[in-house]
């Protein structure tokens, strides 16, 4: 068994200090759908229109990031439900081995893994993702999406934009 003495340090000095950004992500992002499921109707009909390009509306998504097989018999929920736990129990390994100075990467993978558990208790509890971000130009919308997958989207980004800046470096 661990002992205190040797959790400490790990958890002050390893990625894993950054992992309250992820229970942030994933209370805020839960507290929203319930918010949504309870106050809103569902569907396109009762949208509130918030902007010229953005309505607020409450959607089921029975696929990945922005619908992506949603259309499917109801395999994907199991699929992308061990997707994530799988990514998430990866990332949490790369903290645990990251300083946590490595502010960039681990912002990023607490956003990711904040994102994909709340998605993943989506999947789990009700059988579908709520979206509730509606995003349009003119007639066409882009797909509705969540707090959820705007943190795994950006922390993707921010990976992304850590692995040019290193290669920038090594240059």
């Amino acid at each position: 068994m661990t002992s205190d003495k040797n959790t400490l340090p790990l958890l002050k000095e390893s990625g894993l200090r950054w992992l309250w950004l992820a229970g942030i992500i994933f209370m805020a992002d839960i507290s929203i759908k319930l918010f949504v499921m309870k106050e809103m109707g569902y569907g396109w009909a009762n949208r509130i229109e918030v902007l010229p390009f953005f309505n607020f509306l409450y959607v089921h998504n029975y696929g990945a990031a922005f619908s992506f097989l949603s259309d499917q018999a109801g395999w994907q929920r199991w699929f992308f439900t061990g997707i994530a736990i799988s990514v998430c129990g990866l990332l949490v390994y790369w903290m645990r081995k990251a300083p946590q100075k490595d502010k960039l990467n681990n912002i990023a993978y607490a956003l990711i893994i904040g994102g994909a558990i709340g998605n993943v208790f989506d999947r789990l509890v009700h059988g579908f993702v709520v979206d509730y971000l509606d995003f349009y130009w003119g007639n066409y919308h882009w797909p509705a999406f969540n707090l959820a997958d705007a943190a795994i989207c950006i922390g993707a980004g921010l990976i992304i934009l850590d692995g040019l800046r290193s290669g920038k470096k090594e240059q």
